[in-house]
């Protein structure tokens, strides 16, 4: 693996930080047995899912992808009390406060049949499939594509893979063998004190007498990635020196704003916290407006919902703030995480929205600018040599029930165009699609916006002790959608 898809990996011991990518179908009536044997032959065909992560003995060196054959509890249908949507929107929710064990098998499907009220069932009855993937096997755009193998009609779409997932693909061993990981994007990539490297010989021993193969194959690479580590991390000073030069001249917007915690970013732990999701599946023509992203319009529309809710629970704020997650170029990198996670001001001291609008979209594309400097991969490539036991312990200490004094955003604001609506599943065709961005100590609210072929929904998720209200944000947000797209055309 490579240095930030192991750090998912091991993240997942501590919090929840699954995908979940939401698909309804119409339902056709096949039988459940026929779906679960489709799924079975279609999952041995997508390299991506017929894997499990296998780690070292010590975390000596990073975790490895080896082959595995489908499984029968890869399959889940659900039998609900009920089949409607209000009861598949609570099944869901309780969902995506789980977690695949990546050693195990790193997906899962989850099936809701019958579905006689979900949006667009004008037409009959609605099958909803719920990947739920470990987010070391993928990042959102990576597991979009997934999904469309999974569900696609067309062979091509199978086996066809980009330049990207080849380079991927090849970190699926049959042995251990080290992997020199290539930049990319990682939270605590600047974080490692080289110093800190301890290895107890009696520590070591054990490790050995479990896995000697692996352990001696690891050992070597130790000294080679902290010498690495050392040089890649002067070189990242300097960049940083001259990322500040730059900025300071002009030449580069500044970094993304930090901004104080509010209602929804209180601490506590999430791991047993009930969750929520709710969805607003629109026409794709309704949140078109000329001259603006569907993207810069949900930020917009959130801008509006989030603070009209805070002051409504009287814990109103001067400034609210969204972290946008943006894909790289994966071509750059074999890491099946490829993203930077932009710090986004939402501008609700501006009452006109139109200037908000324009506001959001001009910070966007600076934050974008910003974070596509490739002195910024100096930082990264530290991160992808550091040595796997030094990345384990610190995230092992990181604080993740801890809200700082300032964050880098109140909420998290997903965007993925998951292509054209040519899905089908059980010979019933695609309607809409969704996503849960994962909530954590800090976004304890998080939207997804999610758009496929003529449809794109809008996905909350959110910790129920947190907004124990939640469909009352999403009627806030349901508004502040119609007021924007008015406003802005």
């Amino acid at each position: 693996m490579a240095a930030q898809d192991a750090t998912m990996y091991w993240l997942s011991g501590r919090t929840r930080n699954d995908l979940f990518l939401l698909y309804c179908f119409a339902d056709s009536g096949r039988p459940s047995a026929e779906l679960r044997a489709h799924v079975a032959e279609r999952s041995a065909r997508i390299p991506d899912l017929r894997v499990r992560a296998r780690a070292v003995p010590g975390d000596l060196d990073y975790p490895s992808w080896v082959p595995c054959a489908f499984a029968d509890d890869q399959f889940v249908e659900h039998v609900l009390a009920e089949p409607n949507w209000a009861h598949v929107q609570a099944a869901v929710g309780a969902v995506v406060g789980t977690g695949v064990d990546a050693a195990v098998r790193p997906w899962r499907l989850h099936v809701f049949r019958g579905i006689a009220d979900a949006p667009g069932s004008q037409s009959g009855p609605a099958l909803v499939a719920v990947l739920q993937m470990s987010h070391a096997l993928a990042d959102g755009r990576r597991a979009a594509r997934i999904a469309r193998a999974l569900f696609s009609e067309d062979e091509a779409a199978v086996g066809g893979v980009s330049a990207a997932d080849r380079q991927s693909d090849a970190d699926v061993v049959t042995r251990r063998r080290p992997v020199d990981a290539k930049p990319g994007s990682e939270l605590w990539g600047s974080t490692v004190p080289v110093a800190a490297m301890v290895l107890r010989a009696r520590s070591v021993g054990r490790m050995i007498e479990q896995s000697p193969l692996a352990v001696a194959l690891a050992l070597p690479q130790l000294p080679i990635r902290l010498a690495r580590t050392v040089i890649r991390g002067y070189q990242a000073l300097r960049a940083q020196r001259e990322l500040a030069e730059l900025t300071a001249a002009g030449e580069l917007p500044p970094p993304g704003p930090d901004f104080p915690s509010s209602l929804i970013n209180r601490a506590g732990p999430t791991t047993d916290s009930a969750h929520q999701v709710r969805m607003i599946v629109c026409a794709a023509t309704a949140l078109r407006v000329p001259g603006r992203t569907v993207t810069v319009v949900a930020l917009t529309a959130v801008s509006l919902a989030l603070a009209r809710y805070l002051e409504g629970r009287d814990a109103p704020v001067e400034r609210l703030g969204a972290q946008v997650p943006m894909a790289l170029d994966a071509e750059v990198s074999h890491a099946r995480n490829n993203y930077r996670s932009l710090s986004v001001d939402l501008f609700i001291e501006e009452p006109e929205l139109r200037r908000r609008a324009d506001k959001i979209a001009a910070a966007l594309a600076d934050r974008r600018r910003r974070a596509q400097h490739p002195l910024l991969t100096a930082q990264d490539q530290v991160t992808a040599v550091v040595p796997a036991p030094l990345l384990r312990r610190d995230i092992a200490r990181y604080p993740l029930d801890t809200v700082p004094d300032s964050i880098a955003g109140h909420t998290v604001v997903s965007s993925v165009h998951r292509g054209p609506a040519d899905l089908t599943f059980g010979g019933g065709p695609v309607r809409f699609t969704g996503g849960f961005p994962a909530v954590g100590a800090v976004m304890r609210l998080t939207h997804g916006v999610h758009g496929l072929g003529e449809t794109v929904t809008i996905s909350l998720h959110a910790d129920a002790e947190i907004l124990p209200d939640i469909d009352a944000y999403a009627e806030l947000l349901r508004a502040a959608l119609a007021e924007t797209v008015h406003s802005l055309k």
